[in-house]
């Protein structure tokens, strides 16, 4: 079967487009989160999330939607935790991430009959996308770039030097929340692409491929799109091909890169 066959299918389309928007959103907001040390948001909230999708099928509500609160409220308490607190960062993330996760076991336990959708949601089903998932996934992802982009330049020079940015008025507490709010749905849209176990990955291989050896940030954003495309066709070409899960072999293709941009960037 030729390469452009696969991509013709109606539901290739869809897993294409759909992983392609979810890992770019992904590979964009991720180096914000790599430079600002708090890589790990996405893998917290990711771990909340799964307790939303829980209760969302317990209550046989759309998962998306109850998901979507989950995250949001998860976001600002990340947030308040570190800076009213007085707890790090990983410390707010490793609580809820925590209590996430032992909400979802709770409720999958009380009503095992949903337990093959929640490992769905779990694991990632990227080729079984359905068409309003499709335009649900390509709204969320759109917007979470357009916000990305409408704050880049206060986003960049709070990245790279905090305190300056607060002194030169720029609302860094806004921009935290912005960002982990921003990183709450990016999990959601993901679930259904590479899943809530790897949607963390995704955020964090891209990224951290494109800032090694970069030269501007401008670079960095251009080479860590170009390896989330890299990772979301080959992924998606290997599912096929060698009938193996496309979530996986999506992040698998992510680490090969990042591998190999280690090993050039030594040579």
């Amino acid at each position: 079967m030729e390469v452009v066959e696969i991509f013709s299918y109606e539901f290739m389309h869809r897993a294409l487009i759909a992983g392609l928007l979810v890992s770019i959103s992904c590979a964009v907001l991720g180096l914000f989160m790599v430079l600002r040390r708090e890589a790990m948001i996405g893998h917290g909230l990711a771990h909340v999330t799964f307790g939303g999708v829980a209760l969302a099928l317990l209550l046989n509500k759309s998962p998306l939607f109850v998901s979507l609160g989950f995250g949001f409220l998860a976001s600002i308490a990340i947030v308040f935790l570190k800076d009213k607190a007085g707890l790090g960062g990983d410390t707010g993330i490793g609580i809820l991430s925590s209590l996430g996760m032992a909400l979802g076991i709770v409720l999958a336990s009380v009503a095992g009959d949903f337990n093959a959708d929640l490992l769905s949601y779990f694991f990632g089903s990227l080729l079984t996308i359905g068409p309003k998932e499709e335009i649900i996934a390509a709204i969320l992802a759109s917007l979470v770039l357009l916000v990305l982009a409408l704050f880049f330049n206060e986003l960049v020079y709070a990245s790279f030097d905090q305190e300056s940015a607060i002194v030169s008025g720029i609302k860094v507490r806004t921009l935290d929340i912005v960002l982990v709010s921003l990183s709450a749905v990016t999990v959601v849209i993901g679930m259904k692409v590479v899943g809530l176990l790897l949607i963390a990955a995704l955020m964090v291989i891209p990224a951290a491929t494109a800032l090694i050896g970069a030269t501007s940030f401008k670079m960095a954003v251009i080479k860590a799109v170009l390896v989330a495309v890299i990772s979301v066709v080959g992924g998606l070409i290997a599912a096929v091909y060698w009938d193996l899960p496309a979530a996986g072999s999506i992040v698998l293709i992510s680490g090969i890169l990042l591998g190999l941009r280690l090993i050039f960037s030594k040579a």
